[in-house]
């Protein structure tokens, strides 16, 4: 049984929604953390609806906030209950994904995922597991877990942007490429990365033009 995820939304400036934009927030955080960026990136992505749903679960270290999964070395859990909560939140963000689909009548290649942190670590297991492929992920200063699972489990290849902060204390810039190489290695023809100078755990103006170019030409806009 999935958790139903609660969601903002900014609907498309032209009022004719031909793709979205999913963003998945980072741990502590909460959907209108990130559905901020839809106001730069709104008036370039005219026809795009841009959701923002919360994560499932409240946030043990940050009860005004909510959380994918628990942090074991942040917040005390143990590794099964990080586990058993990774798991429980994929299938949570897959039926998500779905209903999304269905309620505004777009396909796979019609929707990007762009998300911060844990949220990028959902992304990047999610989408490769689904039976369609999305038309992008950008990913914001997270990683790839378990990328020696990767090669096996894989269905679908979509296009991936990696952009981290090289000052990030939170997530060190090194997962990104370790991402990126894990991704090349399990068959990925499309990864990109971008490495914002000066920028710690966050989105620097720099990154974010990167990631709007990307969703652009992903998006077919």
């Amino acid at each position: 049984m999935t958790r139903a995820l609660q969601a903002g939304r900014v609907e498309p400036q032209s009022g004719a929604t031909r793709s979205a934009v999913i963003f998945l927030h980072g741990y502590g955080a909460n959907g209108a953390d990130l559905l901020g960026l839809a106001e730069p990136l709104a008036p370039h992505l005219p026809d795009t609806l841009f959701i923002a749903p919360d994560a499932p679960e409240t946030c043990a270290a940050s009860p005004m906030g909510f959380q994918w999964f628990p942090i074991p070395w942040i917040d005390g859990s143990s590794e099964e209950a990080a586990e058993q909560g990774m798991r429980a939140a994929v299938a949570d963000l897959d039926a998500f994904l779905d209903g999304v689909m269905v309620d505004e009548d777009l396909l796979p290649e019609q929707v990007a995922l762009l998300g911060f942190s844990q949220g990028t670590m959902m992304a990047l297991h999610v989408a490769p597991r689904r039976e369609d492929a999305v038309a992008g992920i950008v990913g914001f200063s997270g990683r790839l877990l378990s990328p020696e699972l990767l090669a096996d489990e894989v269905r679908v290849r979509p296009p991936v942007l990696l952009v981290h902060g090289d000052a990030d204390d939170v997530v060190p810039v090194q997962a990104l490429p370790e991402a990126a190489e894990a991704l090349q290695k399990a068959g990925w023809e499309e990864v990109y990365a971008h490495v914002m100078k000066g920028t710690g755990h966050g989105i620097a103006p720099d990154g974010l033009s990167v990631a709007l170019a990307f969703l652009r030409d992903r998006l077919g806009l």
